[in-house]
């Protein structure tokens, strides 16, 4: 199924305009009956993987080869995926959340505490913000609507331009508000050093993954400009976690489920992460309703997440409709965990149905 993004909140940044998210949705149901449900949420110009590739690989590839297993553990069926599909972690992630779901589901716990947690139960969330001008006060107000009260500005299209955008901001906002900025591997070295000062003494927070995700060595470099660095395109898998701790490239890294390739791995990187004293928070790919609500549970399982930086748990607010039956409990600046087992959700009726 393929979803418009509510037009007031559409991100333009430097890897491109996303007006628009593909979703697969995904249903597993074990020898006892019981269903998981889960969401590929692909984007082509972020992945290069979207909803008919993760189809054609999830019937062809990963269905097959994971139909007849054991459940549990789920990090062996994530493992014979892996041998039968490079790469393509979204698409992985879409399965592995419905086995996480129906594992969690059989122990009758939330997901939360199949994974080892939780070590909260409420995440602070923050919502990006993009466009120059007079397009930029109607989207602001549109997310205070919401309830938002904490942001990322997308920069990464020019310095000046960048600069001037995260003073708009503020300008708009009010200086008690949290801001940062996200570059998505925007700007070269040079660029950093120049903007990075600029954007801080303009009230930014934090920069996300200011230079090319391959240029760990600039990323490092980055830390010394005044702001916290998060690093994001850096970081999908475990591997790549373990080159960022080496290079002591970042101050935070900014994990996905759908990048991950999985809740559970997500939640052993972010394990690692903490162990070397870095600080995660949970980003977003526009994620849909079960992928919003499994990046809850990975955010309420991490043994650290940032105190500091808000997340990006925002599914409920990125689009027009939801595929859940009910909503999380969210008002824009929280997300809190819910008590029931598994993901805590379901598909609507409608939908399970179709999957069925």
């Amino acid at each position: 199924m393929t979803l418009e993004v509510n037009p007031d909140l559409v991100v333009r940044g430097a890897r491109g305009v996303h007006a628009r998210s593909d979703f697969l949705l995904v249903r597993i149901v074990t020898s006892d009956g019981v269903e998981g449900f889960g969401e590929v949420s692909a984007t082509p110009l972020w992945s290069g993987e979207d909803g008919t590739t993760a189809e054609h690989f999830v019937r062809t590839l990963l269905a097959p080869a994971i139909i007849g297993r054991p459940i549990a553990p789920v990090a062996d069926l994530e493992d014979v995926m892996d041998r039968v599909l490079a790469r393509n972690p979204f698409t992985k992630a879409g399965v592995s959340t419905a086995l996480w779901d129906a594992y969690a589901r059989t122990l009758d716990v939330p997901l939360a505490v199949a994974l080892g947690g939780p070590r909260r139960d409420v995440v602070d969330i923050k919502l990006s913000l993009s466009g120059d001008g007079d397009a930029l006060p109607p989207m602001v107000a549109a997310a205070r609507r919401l309830g938002f009260d904490a942001f990322k500005v997308k920069v990464g299209l020019g310095v000046d331009g960048d600069v001037e955008r995260v003073r708009h901001v503020r300008d708009v906002v009010g200086p008690d508000v949290f801001v940062g900025a996200d570059a998505n591997g925007g700007w070269s070295r040079t660029d950093a050093a120049r903007a990075i000062p600029l954007i801080a003494s303009a009230g930014a927070a934090f920069i996300e993954q200011p230079v090319d995700p391959d240029d760990l060595e600039g990323l490092a470099a980055a830390r010394r400009y005044g702001l916290p660095v998060i690093a994001d395109e850096a970081v999908f898998g475990m591997a790549d976690l373990t080159r960022l701790v080496r290079a002591d490239a970042a101050d935070c890294v900014s994990l996905y489920v759908g990048k991950s390739g999985g809740p559970g791995r997500a939640f052993a990187m972010g394990s690692v992460a903490a162990e070397f004293g870095l600080d995660v928070v949970i980003g977003s790919n526009g994620e849909f309703g079960l992928g919003a609500a499994a990046q809850l549970h990975v955010a309420c399982a991490l043994p650290r997440l940032s105190s500091s930086i808000p997340s990006d748990v925002i599914g409920a607010f990125y689009y027009r409709e939801d595929v859940l039956a009910a909503p999380l409990d969210t008002d824009g600046r929280t997300v809190r965990l819910g008590a029931g087992p598994g993901l805590g959700v379901r598909p609507r009726p409608d939908l399970i149905e179709e999957l069925r």
